[in-house]
């Protein structure tokens, strides 16, 4: 946690006579959006953390191609057009369920700066746009997305930490002791009153994080005779935790009564269920 202000209290020593501050409470709170003004040129902690998690992703799959023993440069082009579709996924998915906003701002669905990039969308227009362009060439799909797989686990928990600059994607009220604070101006309605909510930011952070360490020091060996099967693996073990930190978010996605990412995740854990011990079944020597 980045416990960036504080409260104090001032209390009188009883043996000198001198006041002294004591601290009696942390604040966990961001500091805002902006990193840094450069003249006319606005730097935003969103974009940054966005930027630093595409470019470990990339390097974590090169490595990767190279061991495998795979032409990583094919590898990054196809990596390249599927970063490229999955930030125009993302944004398109976040747009498409909040229709009725961008439908009176138009000029907002380019704001991607604001924070607004679903990662279910990601998934699908990086898989879209990088699996064509891999398939077309006659590279292997499956081996690039077990390759993928660690790299989007570990840039989730990167880029969760864009959603704690911008003062979104936070839970439902709490009074634990790593409450989030948030600014009256980032409050949903309902909840107003309230100061402190859970940091459901950090929750999926720590879980991608956790998920990536599985993947790239567990799993990725273990199912490499099973093509496709590591990238299934995520997907079902990030889903878990999706599911989870969705049931207490106050933003969600929402289809009717439904929560879009909790369906999602239900498909994906059920994805994964059902094809990883498919593919390694049909990889098992004869």
């Amino acid at each position: 946690m980045i416990p960036n202000a504080s409260e104090t209290c001032q209390t009188i020593d009883t043996e000198t006579g001198e006041p002294y501050k004591q601290t009696v409470a942390f604040i966990f709170r961001s500091p805002g959006p902006i990193a840094l003004h450069l003249g006319p040129l606005t730097l935003r902690w969103y974009g940054i953390l966005m930027a630093t998690a595409m470019a470990l992703g990339l390097w974590l799959a090169y490595r990767d191609a190279r061991r495998r023993r795979l032409d990583p440069e094919s590898l990054l082009k196809a990596s390249e057009l599927a970063l490229l579709g999955g930030l125009v996924g993302a944004r398109l998915y976040y747009v498409l369920f909040n229709l009725d906003y961008y439908s009176q701002f138009p000029a907002k669905i380019v704001a991607v700066w604001e924070g607004g990039l679903a990662i279910h969308g990601g998934v699908i227009g990086g898989i879209l746009v990088g699996g064509l362009y891999a398939w077309r060439r006659g590279l292997p799909v499956a081996r690039y997305l077990d390759i993928a797989a660690p790299s989007l686990a570990v840039g989730q928990c990167i880029g969760r930490w864009g959603n704690f600059f911008n003062e979104e994607a936070f839970g439902t009220p709490t009074s634990l002791p790593w409450k989030l604070f948030i600014s009256p101006s980032h409050r949903p309605l309902i909840y107003a009153q309230d100061e402190f909510f859970h940091p459901t930011f950090l929750y999926e952070s720590l879980w991608d994080l956790g998920v990536f360490l599985v993947l790239y020091f567990g799993l990725r060996d273990r199912l490499a005779r099973a093509p496709g099967a590591l990238f299934f693996a995520y997907v079902g073990l990030y889903s878990v935790g999706r599911f989870i930190t969705e049931g207490i978010r106050t933003d969600p996605l929402m289809l009717g009564p439904i929560r879009i990412a909790q369906l999602v995740s239900v498909l994906g854990v059920a994805a994964a269920a059902v094809l990883v011990p498919i593919l390694l079944r049909r990889a098992r020597p004869a």
